[in-house]
């Protein structure tokens, strides 16, 4: 628990920009000092940071802030989710690790409106931005969708993409944003800690007619990752309210400690 609090500390300055890159940070000790922990605390929160390359600890000299995991940070429209899911396909790399056609899950076939012998297909990507993990990516297809297209085309296209190409359209979606903790296989495949947040996000989108056509589960680097919404405010007098907008506007609040954000839209 005392690892933990240190290394949330360090981490929340580093990220703010509190902690700029290429700055030394304090010895062990004087660390140790200003938490109230050991020096051993403070070495395991060094190795938490440093497994996400968030700092460079070298011999004889010191642990230092590394400023590489700022250089962009992708960015979504919340309110307008579909508008450029092939522009992100193209403008990210990805991995895929696994890709099976399995008995869909009881939560995936129920938001899908599987029949009940129907299988869906399963596959994991991760996607990378300038050569950095940001998300780690689990897709649920209806097995009649994921005939469409091939292991080797999910390897290089957008899903979207794939669907569309197959004459399938996207008319309807429902989605939800919350947090939740890195597990050790998410960890690795996103080059950070084991309990790191994430923000996470499920859609379920649907085609004609209310047919299921994907069941996503969506998890995101916090600091190489957001959701952005533009809002408007309507109504008459007395009973205005928020309402989202399409329409967008360019964020040039900086992402970390050097470089400003780069808006892609998913």
């Amino acid at each position: 628990m005392k690892t933990q609090k240190v290394y949330l500390l360090l981490r929340d300055k580093i990220v703010s920009g509190e902690l700029k890159a290429g700055m030394r940070l304090p010895s062990e000790l004087a660390l140790a000092e200003q938490y109230g922990v050991s020096r051993v605390t403070v070495r395991l929160a060094l190795d938490l940071l440093s497994a996400e390359d968030l700092v460079d600890k070298r011999v004889g000299s010191g642990t230092y802030v590394r400023g590489s995991n700022f250089a962009q940070m992708a960015t979504a429209d919340l309110s307008n989710a579909f508008a450029h899911l092939i522009e992100m396909g193209r403008t990210t790399a990805v991995k895929l690790i696994s890709f099976d056609y399995i008995e869909a899950p009881e939560k995936v076939a129920e938001a899908l409106h599987l029949e009940d012998d129907e299988r869906v297909q399963k596959s994991v990507r991760v996607r990378s931005f300038d050569d950095l993990p940001f998300s780690y990516l689990t897709a649920y297809v209806p097995e009649r969708v994921g005939r469409e297209y091939s292991r080797e085309d999910l390897a290089h296209m957008a899903l979207l993409e794939l669907m569309e190409r197959a004459g399938l359209r996207a008319e309807t979606a429902w989605q939800e944003v919350g947090a939740v903790l890195a597990n050790p296989e998410v960890a690795e495949a996103l080059g950070i800690g084991v309990g790191s947040p994430l923000i996470a996000l499920t859609r379920v989108v649907y085609g004609k007619g209310g047919r299921g056509m994907e069941y996503l589960q969506a998890l995101y680097r916090p600091d190489r990752y957001s959701l952005q919404m533009n809002l408007v405010r309507k109504g008459t007098e007395g009973s205005r309210h928020w309402s989202p907008t399409s329409e967008v506007y360019r964020n040039e609040r900086a992402s970390g400690p050097r470089n400003p954000k780069r808006v892609v839209k998913e």
